[in-house]
């Protein structure tokens, strides 16, 4: 019996981790290609910001050699676009004039970074960081030592003022909302978290809405809504993400904000799967790894004839911010009766809520070790009353409560 041909789209962090899934899964059934738009391998894009610190090198990102591909007898193919999806010939079309035919398509196709419609947002100097090629950009700009602005207080938008910040560059970050990372962080925990990135050079600057970017060719200033003007040589991007859509699109597949999916990961069009930031599964679409990766292990088991389905992710975070350990899950601003802890020698800030007998959200900052523990009664929903004063301590204490 003749073997299936597969063909992914995309060789960034989920479309990896599909390889590795259907390997698991159904290990020499398909005659496998992989299509990635960047000219390297798969790389691990959460540690950029390290690389952008000179904290890591570049080779130190890369997930797997391109000699793993090949003893796996995966066809590689770096730098190139996919262009054109032929849903009824089941063609992808590259943008070197390839066409390579398909069985079972997989897209993986990530996200665009979104920017700011403003006035200079055209600028020479205005960038956005999402990949290997940015930190080239911003290495050559830090050398030249003149002041940058980032826009943006997400994740993203505060590894790279920090890392900016360690490479000797003046560096402030400019965000509209009250607060950082404020879909992650109470207003208590976000404060904490600003206070340290202060500490490390980055100047922070709340509830600033970007007007203008000023220059002739090129940067020389951000314009504030409240008149304030912030001399800089570049200007960072770090607002948010885009579901990258339009190859599915143009093969006539379901798309609304990403590419829609169903419970086994498949789009509107037998045999296609989207995985990863590209996919929407029932109206959400998911910019965080562990969803993602979740996505590859349920469109794996799919493709290899199991039954396995996805619901949906309850979303946590738990990472460092620039050095600082952050931990948040669950619902964590509802209604519900909060326990909060500080430890301002540390610091740290840790709050619980709890609702109905059980723990519905947390937030860990400075000290994040019994975040698994948080994790799991969340995901659980296992009452917590026998020892709801002992919560806050982690489960040794819980335990002996």
């Amino acid at each position: 019996m003749a073997r299936q041909r597969l063909v992914i789209v995309g060789n960034g962090m989920a479309g990896l981790r599909f390889l590795e899934e259907i390997l698991e899964h159904a290990r020499g059934h398909f005659d496998i290609t992989v299509v990635g738009a960047e000219p390297v391998a798969a790389y691990n894009r959460v540690l950029l910001s390290a690389v952008l610190a000179g904290e890591a090198a570049t080779a130190d990102v890369l997930l797997r050699p391109v000699q793993w591909y090949a003893e796996h007898k995966i066809e590689l193919i770096t730098g190139q676009v996919a262009e054109v999806l032929d849903s009824r010939a089941r063609l992808v079309g590259l943008q070197n004039g390839r066409t390579i035919p398909f069985d079972i398509l997989v897209l993986a196709t990530g996200s665009d970074p979104m920017t700011l419609a403003v006035p200079g947002c055209s600028l020479k100097g205005v960038a956005t960081f999402r990949n290997l090629n940015d930190i080239t950009t911003f290495e050559r700009f830090a050398g030249a030592r003149r002041p940058a602005v980032v826009i943006g207080g997400g994740l993203l938008g505060i590894e790279a003022a920090c890392g900016l910040a360690r490479r000797g560059v003046a560096v402030t970050l400019v965000h509209l909302a009250d607060r950082l990372m404020e879909r992650q962080l109470d207003a208590e925990g976000a404060a904490l978290l600003a206070a340290a990135i202060t500490a490390k050079g980055v100047r922070v600057l709340l509830g600033a809405n970007t007007r203008a970017i000023a220059g002739g060719s090129e940067v020389e200033a951000v314009e504030l809504a409240d008149g304030r003007v912030l001399a800089c040589g570049l200007v960072m991007m770090a607002i948010g993400i885009r579901p990258r859509a339009a190859l599915a699109a143009s093969g006539g597949l379901g798309t609304r904000r990403g590419i829609v999916v169903d419970d086994r990961m498949e789009t509107s069009l037998k045999g296609v799967f989207a995985i990863g930031e590209c996919a929407e599964h029932r109206g959400t679409c998911y910019g965080l790894v562990e969803p993602c990766y979740e996505h590859a292990k349920v469109a794996a088991a799919a493709i290899a004839g199991e039954g396995i389905s996805y619901r949906g992710s309850v979303l946590a975070t738990n990472l460092k911010v620039s050095g600082v350990p952050v931990f948040s899950a669950g619902d964590f601003e509802g209604t519900g009766e909060a326990i909060i802890v500080r430890d301002n020698g540390v610091p740290s800030f840790r709050k619980l809520l709890t609702r109905d007998g059980r723990l519905t959200g947390a937030v860990l900052v400075g000290d994040v070790a019994d975040a698994p523990w948080y994790w799991q009664l969340i995901r659980s929903r296992q009452l917590v009353t026998a020892f709801r004063d002992a919560l806050a301590f982690g489960p040794a204490f819980a335990e002996a409560a």
